[in-house]
């Protein structure tokens, strides 16, 4: 059984937009291994653009280990060989990408994907979609990423695990001093954006946080992921 990643390091159209962003990505990829995974995420960027930089990202996937998740765009997932899709607000629902799964060529590897999602609700009917592999609830804790909204608070990550059988992933506003309290209510794992990528030093930053992970896992204080 594949081992799903628990680091999930996400970008941003700002974040793209950085002339050494493949050399970032490159490190924080190296730093994580097969625990991490790097979500290519950019509203703004072309499908020109976004696939040049999957295709970048995808020839480290073997070297590195770590996954290369891209975030709505099924089609440059599967043209580039990224190993995972993210399903969000702007995507195909579950039903129909599992539809186009299992219309993808046989004998070649297919990615897996997972859903964004923000209520129980949420969790329980995706949790039924076939070929889900995880789920990212967020924002867990304050963050400029939504400036003026509140956080939804590990409440709801509590709930959320409660109601699916799927790896949860907590985002929103995630440290790595989080990352202890944010396993024992549920989580499988964290996905960070400003943590890793606003950091001086993003693969140090990156290596932090799959630290905190494992502390937690070596001291067996997890009993959630």
């Amino acid at each position: 059984m594949t081992t799903l990643p628990v680091v999930h390091a996400v970008t941003t159209d700002e974040i793209i937009a950085r002339a050494d962003f493949v050399e970032r990505a490159s490190g924080v990829m190296r730093a994580l291994g097969a625990r991490g995974a790097i979500h290519l995420r950019a509203a703004s960027a072309t499908g020109r653009q976004l696939h040049r930089l999957a295709a970048a990202l995808a020839a480290l996937q073997e070297s590195t280990g770590a996954w290369l998740v891209v975030n709505d765009r099924i089609d440059i997932a599967l043209a580039s060989g990224a190993r995972g899709i993210q399903l969000t607000s702007r995507s195909i629902d579950a039903a129909d990408a599992g539809r186009v799964m299992r219309a993808f060529a046989a004998g070649t590897p297919r990615p897996a994907f997972g859903a964004s999602i923000h209520t129980v609700e949420d969790a329980r009917a995706i949790g039924a979609a076939d070929g889900i592999a995880w789920l990212v609830i967020g924002h867990v804790f304050e963050t400029p990423s939504h400036s003026g909204v509140p956080a939804r608070g590990v409440s709801l990550l509590r709930d959320v695990a409660a109601a699916t059988t799927l790896p949860v992933i907590a985002i929103g506003g995630v440290q790595p001093s989080h990352v202890r309290g944010l396993l024992a209510d549920g989580a499988h794992g964290v996905a960070v954006i400003r943590g890793i990528w606003r950091a001086d030093d993003a693969e140090c930053a990156a290596a932090e946080y799959l630290s905190a992970h494992d502390a937690v896992q070596d001291s067996g204080a997890n009993g959630g992921g």
